[in-house]
């Protein structure tokens, strides 16, 4: 594909240097010329300097043929001009664009053709704060990934020295589980080395798992794998920026929320804004502040400023205090490899976070879903099986018959999705829920048409086969 990347901040550079791995034609447009040089060394993609909601910016990017654009600047409003314009003067197909006010998020007669032509949205604060609900509701975990509206949940976690199966070979897990709970163990990490586990793998201090199962059985799963903590009651927030305040108000109400915030108008602002979160003036590296908020009693400590430095510092601080569980917001690749499984529990990259939502909308074929995985070197999607055994390479087959590339493990199926259930009825109308069936993966299974299958590659690079897999032929309609 021919895209046009608005913006070299840190999430366009994110998105670019995946797109570019999937040997798409990129061109950045952003007003800093140093900044692009820096990218045009690292990444295979052109740079065009200017302003992007300038015609004749767009069109030295080559907008008149272009088949997207990712408006990604940290301005609303320049992201929504630059859409409009690409669709009017340009007929570009598909516009995304990063929005951060809910005014404009909540209308989506704004996002219309006939006003900013917007086709998909991108919001990583709101991103960042739905993945840091799923941690809390399961702090055992470094990541909670839902796939087909939260039926199926891929977790990412850390085994330790208590762990009930350390040592114990990986078929033992589904010994120990009810009859009713499957579960597939997705991919092994053993210093940052990825292990194919077989029944007869054991599972080691530090492993880093990635484990499926039905939503629903995800709790009696990482009973068995890791030591169970107890439920998050209170947290205390690092920064009152967007990301900050957002995560704060979603979680008060069900949790006792304190917010640092060390400017004076923002944290009057934010105290005004938040209903039954406590907001303090200070810093979140002052030992003594943090000492007189009990911050040993804290379940979860979140360091979310803009600044990688300051939310590193804060949470190892936390940690040292006796905080018992601390995440950061860290944007730099080099600095979330070599800080979390240390001091810091968890490392969040807001770029690659949002990376997943963009990607979804973009992938060859019926993708439903993507996200990815160990900062961008791996990826799970959920993907659409269409037509049948004669038009499709895996409808109808059964998994171990599948040439799947290397590196590839098919997870889950679920199915059934046609199938509603009426919850009850209301004044506007019945309150429905599609039910869908999970099934976990194995050799046998057989994909069926309309299945959402759910697909871990320990690679990114072979994300494209997978698709190429998926696709049926012309003759299907």
């Amino acid at each position: 594909m021919k895209i046009i990347i608005l913006g070299a901040g840190q999430v366009g550079a994110s998105v670019a240097e995946s797109l570019v791995a999937e040997e798409n034609d990129i061109t950045m447009i952003d007003m800093d010329g140093e900044r692009l040089a820096f990218l045009q060394d690292r990444l295979d993609l052109r740079t065009v300097a200017g302003n992007a909601v300038h015609a004749s910016v767009l069109a030295r990017a080559g907008a008149s043929d272009a088949d997207l654009i990712v408006a990604v600047t940290s301005s609303d409003q320049t992201n929504l001009v630059a859409c409009k314009i690409a669709q009017t003067l340009f007929n570009v197909p598909t516009r995304v664009a990063r929005l951060r006010s809910r005014d404009f998020l909540e209308d989506e007669r704004l996002l219309s053709p006939e006003v900013f032509a917007v086709d998909f949205t991108i919001c990583p604060e709101q991103i960042i704060t739905e993945h840091l609900a799923r941690l809390i509701e399961f702090p055992e975990a470094l990541q909670v990934l839902d796939f087909v509206g939260g039926r199926v949940s891929l977790i990412a976690l850390r085994i330790q020295e208590e762990g009930a199966l350390v040592s114990q070979p990986t078929s033992l897990l589904r010994a120990r589980l009810p009859l009713d709970v499957d579960v597939r163990i997705a991919a092994l990490y053993r210093k940052e080395e990825h292990i194919v586990p077989s029944g007869e793998t054991r599972i080691l201090p530090g492993d880093e798992l990635f484990v499926l199962a039905a939503a629903e059985h995800i709790r009696a799963v990482l009973q068995e794998l890791v030591p169970t903590l107890p439920p998050v009651e209170r947290i205390m927030i690092a920064g009152g920026g967007n990301i900050g305040m957002r995560v704060a108000a979603a979680l008060e109400g069900r949790h006792q929320v304190k917010v640092i915030e060390s400017a004076k108008a923002q944290a009057d602002y934010i105290a005004g804004r938040l209903k039954d979160s406590l907001v303090l003036l200070g810093s979140a590296t002052d030992e003594e502040l943090l000492e007189q908020e009990n911050i040993a009693e804290m379940d979860i400590f979140l360091a979310l400023t803009n600044d990688d430095e300051n939310n590193m510092m804060a949470a190892t601080l936390a940690k040292r205090m006796g905080c018992k569980r601390v995440a950061a917001l860290i944007n730099r690749r080099a600095y979330a490899d070599m800080m979390q499984g240390g001091l810091i529990d968890i490392g969040i990259s807001p770029a690659h976070a949002s990376i997943g939502v963009l990607l979804t909308h973009i992938r060859r074929g019926d993708v439903a879903a993507v996200h990815s995985l160990r900062r961008g070197a791996a990826e799970a999607l959920e993907i659409v099986a269409h037509g049948d055994t004669g038009n499709s390479r895996v409808v109808g087959k059964r998994i171990r018959d599948i040439p799947w590339p290397s590196g590839v493990a098919v997870l889950a199926m679920v199915r059934d999705l046609d199938v509603v259930e009426t919850l009850g009825v209301r004044d506007d109308g019945t309150v429905d829920r599609r039910l869908g069936r999970v099934e976990i993966a194995h050799g046998d299974s057989i994909i069926q048409s309309g299945d959402h299958v759910i697909v871990f590659c320990v690679e990114k690079k072979r994300v494209q086969e997978v698709e190429r897999l998926f696709q049926v032929s012309l003759g299907f309609l």
